[in-house]
């Protein structure tokens, strides 16, 4: 089966958003070309075996900006603080995987939110491209994030602290898409996610992944010490993704709203999950039924964190997904 019959239909929305004038210094690149062929095989189960490698193309992108972007991950990296021996430890990782702004928008906003909430200073870590205001962090790709979780597996103990990595982008069935404008493409596996968090030996992970479809996660990444939170059950899309808006619906409720409260995580996305189904039943929306999985062995370390949280609520910023 071609790429572009299995890509097709849930990647046509994605280039349906032409983005409102701004200033070219920080202007998001456009979708303007198909999504190419990126898979390898001539059987349908060939094509899924490359794809759960999740690959990744880049062309078009010039030399001066490759090293630019570069440097800015590599500074980024090396400003990550040590752990500390004897404390729970959280390595906050927030990436928007496409150009359209209001994922970099929300990753940005997600890293503060997810920063204090797990006391992250120090600790976290934002890929994104420009939101139309500024342009001034490593650039989220597939390629950037492995490179990041390799770095953070280095510094981090595996044996006491915790990743805490909330995606956002559109996504497929086979997984989360990686697209920038027209110079990057690619197709973020589930499988792919576990050999790396295994291959690292990362065990104790909160991986909250915001996009259509993103419930295919969940069978593979579930684990006695993950707690896994997607915006959208196996075989549902989400909502809120237009370019001009400041949240997804699923990154202002449970970002913006739940997590800006004192309140535990499990709590937090069952009350993300209400204010998702509310919003999308006064739209006649089909419902994108948010999942979580909490394992068995969090219990163990999620406390230790959540201790530290804001005692305080924080308010919540931008434009709201859902006008009220």
């Amino acid at each position: 089966m071609h790429i572009k019959a299995l890509l097709g239909s849930a990647l046509c929305a994605l280039l349906a958003h032409p983005l409102a004038a701004q200033d070219d210094s920080n202007r998001p690149p456009e979708h303007t070309e198909p999504f190419p062929n990126i898979g390898t095989g001539q059987t349908r189960e060939e094509i899924a075996d490359s794809f759960d490698l999740a690959p990744q193309l880049r062309r078009g992108v010039p030399a001066r900006e490759l090293l630019e972007q570069r440097r800015r991950l590599a500074s980024a990296l090396d400003d990550l603080a040590p752990q500390r021996p004897g404390i729970v430890d959280a390595y906050v990782v927030t990436i928007a995987l496409d150009s359209d702004p209001v994922f970099a928008r929300e990753a940005r906003e997600a890293g503060r939110v997810l920063s204090k909430r797990y006391d992250g200073a120090g600790r976290t870590l934002s890929l994104a491209g420009p939101d139309g205001e500024r342009d001034d962090l490593p650039r989220g790709s597939i390629e950037s994030l492995l490179v990041s979780l390799a770095h953070i597996a280095e510094v981090m103990d595996p044996d006491e602290d915790v990743l805490v990595l909330y995606t956002t982008s559109h996504g497929l069935k086979l997984g989360l898409a990686y697209h920038y404008g027209d110079t990057g493409y690619g197709i973020f596996s589930p499988a792919r996610l576990k050999d790396t968090l295994e291959e690292l030996g990362i065990e104790r992970r909160i991986l909250i992944l915001s996009a259509c479809f993103s419930g295919v996660f969940v069978p593979e990444l579930a684990s006695p010490d993950t707690a896994i939170l997607t915006a959208a059950a196996s075989e549902r899309s989400s909502f809120g993704c237009q370019p001009e808006n400041d949240w997804t619906f699923y990154g202002d409720a449970l970002i913006n709203r739940a997590m800006r409260q004192p309140q535990s995580l499990s709590e937090a996305a069952h009350e993300a999950s209400l204010t998702v189904a509310d919003w999308e039943s006064r739209q006649r929306l089909l419902a994108s039924l948010p999942q979580s999985a909490i394992g068995a062995n969090v219990a163990n370390w999620l406390p230790q964190l959540e201790a530290r949280m804001p005692s305080v609520a924080s308010a919540s910023v931008g434009r709201p997904a859902v006008g009220e």
